[in-house]
């Protein structure tokens, strides 16, 4: 690799000063006192989610989220808004956070779940007289709220603890001594999960409460957990869900059946016993068919989720999005019964589509997404009622909005961010369509150019890499990458072999091949076709990404020593200790891998960044939480003492109190981005003309 020229933090005053006129990604002209987007911007962004429907299709109620910048956390309140745009209003003024609203089947009451302190509890909201009340003394956070028909009820699943016995009777201790803490004792499979720690046992189970308030009683029991979605009956006398009641199911990552359990008796019935996975239980509005998602039985990283249908009275199920080529989810009936509305992702972008009983197939809506504030990951919801649909659109520059579908006709009846984000201006995205050097497999990806971008120039190029790896992006909005774009790089991400929205062949062509050789001919093939377009200054490149992307990263390194610098956030270095420590253990061991690591070690290794370390050269950063349990820190420990005994530059970032999400916390995403930005700055060749002031180490 060619000799580096370590630079200052130029990217912190570069682009502090207004910039010219420019169009944004959607065209429209900015003011003319347009600033860059800045770090601190990230506390003002808001996004919707979860909209919910009236069930006379006049209002929709939605969760209005952002970020805390004195609590350092993400905020999120009930607001509520006409179909038509109008009347656009905080729905209650609860101080805790607000989530999960549901209307009653009359309409005249809206129940959600607040937090007020440490306490999450069922409120119940009186449209007409405008108060609200708490209906719930639980113990725990309930969730997956569901009103009866009747709306008598309101049913909901809930953790109960269960604590291990010890093993050792324990000891008394003598009157005002002070002793060691009592030993935890471990002695279940599942016994970690990250944002959670080591977690005492507890098993979710159903739960009723009388709207009205009172006692909140428990249907099912058992050492097994039973899932949300629920859905109730016509007659509000039973309750649908999904678990695996099985005696091994903490072996077991693929397996779960349809329930139902009677309200008044909790007699439970077994509905489904298919090989592989039932969940999200709908029933028809005539209460004679259920629909669910269904998932076969395989050992391999990816399975289609597909829409089946069981008729109750005879126990015949088919299958009815078995042409299509991916995951069909978000079941959601048709007033009429006759179809089927369901979310569906294709080539990085997030649709509604409704089939019909017959199995034909149309487009209701695209452009789902912008929940995923951090990365441009697929995102979005919808719900609909008495024929108005409710979805979460976002865009390559805005986080999503309230959309609404009626009469086939698609508009937009929020603005959540433009107060601030038709004062920025944005990195524009656009599309790159090319093919792999490993085999020729067509690739697709996104680059976002830099504010005040000019093509006459070069600029250095970040590759970001997405996690999963069995997941995607999309033309989706990004405060990191836009946040990379405006110190005056351009930011290319792809959807790589690997990547769901491009059906299950594609999906599959990184089984038992996570990482390799393969993906990485990918991302480089992308690079190479940025940097035949004449825009990529091929002596300033970089790269990046999380989780998977933290993998792949710091595999790439140990195959080239093409890139300038590197940081590899949250990575696994080592599959055969990651395996062995993680939350992930048991779905990864036997559907990304062909079985445990002792009885495949070289595979193992052969997958792991810390084989090719004797390879790595490039100067590289790596960022991981403490507390995460999902790639825990051990695995960039591992990387990092590597890395030093070779005599490569390198530094470990460890973030305190933070999980595998570090972006959960509105700082620890401005922290990561600071990082991997002075990093790079470090390991810059001789500054171009880029379009920005840089100052050069003398």
């Amino acid at each position: 690799m060619r000799a580096q020229t370590i630079r200052p933090l130029p990217y912190l005053i570069a682009f502090m000063a207004c910039l010219m006129r420019i169009d944004s990604t959607s065209g429209a002209e900015l003011p003319q006192q347009a600033m860059t987007f800045d770090a601190m911007d990230v506390f003002e962004l808001e996004w919707a989610s979860n909209p919910q429907v009236s069930p006379d299709g006049t209002t929709v109620v939605y969760v209005r989220r952002g970020f805390d910048v004195m609590r350092d956390a993400t905020s999120s309140s009930l607001w509520q808004v006409s179909a038509d745009g109008t009347d656009h209003r905080p729905l209650t003024t609860t101080s805790g956070r607000s989530a999960s609203p549901r209307w009653s089947p009359d309409g005249d009451r809206v129940a959600f779940i607040s937090s007020e302190g440490d306490s999450s509890q069922i409120h119940i909201h009186w449209v007409h007289s405008q108060q609200t009340a708490v209906i719930s003394q639980v113990q725990q956070s309930p969730s997956d709220l569901s009103w009866s028909p009747d709306g008598k009820w309101l049913a909901f699943t809930m953790s109960v603890k269960k604590p291990s016995k010890s093993i050792a009777k324990q000891r008394k201790v003598p009157d005002g001594a002070i002793w060691a803490k009592a030993p935890v004792t471990v002695t279940t499979t599942r016994y970690q999960y990250d944002g959670r720690g080591i977690v005492e046992p507890s098993y979710r189970h159903v739960f009723v409460i009388p709207a009205d308030g009172g006692v909140a009683r428990q249907l099912t029991q058992g050492d097994f957990n039973h899932y949300g979605q629920l859905a109730w009956s016509p007659d509000s006398r039973a309750i649908f869900f999904s678990a695996d009641r099985a005696e091994d199911w903490e072996l077991r990552s693929d397996e779960a059946d349809i329930f139902s359990v009677s309200v008044a008796e909790g007699i439970l019935r077994q509905l489904t016993q298919y090989p592989g996975t039932e969940r999200s239980p709908a029933l028809s509005p005539n209460g004679k068919t259920l629909a669910f998602n269904y998932t076969e039985s395989r050992p391999l990283a990816f399975t289609p989720e597909r829409i089946a249908l069981v008729d109750l009275s005879t126990n015949a199920m088919r299958v009815l999005t078995d042409t299509l080529d991916g995951d069909a989810s978000n079941i959601r009936w048709s007033d009429s019964g006759k179809a089927i509305y369901f979310t569906f992702d294709e080539r990085g972008e997030r649709y509604i589509r409704k089939i019909t009983l017959d199995k034909r197939v149309t487009d209701v809506a695209s452009k789902l997404g912008g929940t995923s504030i951090g990365r441009p990951y697929l995102s979005g919801s919808f719900h609909m009622s008495n024929g108005v649909i409710a979805f979460t659109k976002g865009g390559p520059d805005r986080p999503s909005d309230v959309a609404i579908v009626s009469d086939k006709k698609t508009r937009v009846i929020t603005a959540l961010n433009d107060d601030l984000l038709d004062y920025r201006s944005l990195g524009q995205v656009r599309e790159i369509v090319y093919r792999s050097s490993f085999d020729g497999q067509e690739i697709q990806g996104w680059y976002i150019t830099p504010p005040n971008f000019d093509p006459t120039k070069k600029y250095p190029l970040i590759l970001e890499i997405h996690g999963g790896p069995h997941l995607a992006y999309g033309p989706h909005f990004s405060a990191e990458l836009q946040l990379m774009a405006a110190a005056g790089y351009i930011v290319f991400y792809d959807n790589h072999r690997g990547s769901l929205s491009y059906g299950e062949d594609f999906a599959l062509l990184l089984q038992y091949k996570y990482a390799s050789t393969e993906d990485f001919a990918d991302h480089m093939s992308g690079i190479d076709a940025l940097i035949e377009r004449g825009m990529v200054d091929e002596q300033n490149l970089f790269i990046t990404g999380g989780s998977a992307g933290g993998i792949a990263a710091a595999y790439a390194i140990g195959l080239t020593d093409r890139f300038n610098a590197a940081v590899a956030a949250k990575p696994v270095i080592n599959w055969i200790s990651k395996t062995l420590t993680a939350d992930s253990m048991v779905g990864q061991i036997y559907r990304q891998f062909p079985g445990p690591p002792w009885e495949h070690l070289d595979h193992y290794w052969k997958r792991s960044p810390l084989s090719l370390v004797g390879n790595v050269i490039t100067p590289t950063l790596l960022i991981t939480g403490e507390e995460d349990r999902r790639t825990p820190i051990s695995e960039t420990e591992q990387f990092y003492q590597a890395l030093r005994l070779q005599g490569v530059d390198s530094a470990m970032v460890r973030l305190p109190d933070t999980s595998h999400g570090i972006a959960s916390r509105p700082s620890r995403l401005i922290t990561k981005v600071d990082h991997i930005l002075a990093w790079f700055e470090r390991y810059q060749d001789e500054a171009q003309d880029y379009g920005q002031t840089a100052e050069i180490e003398k």
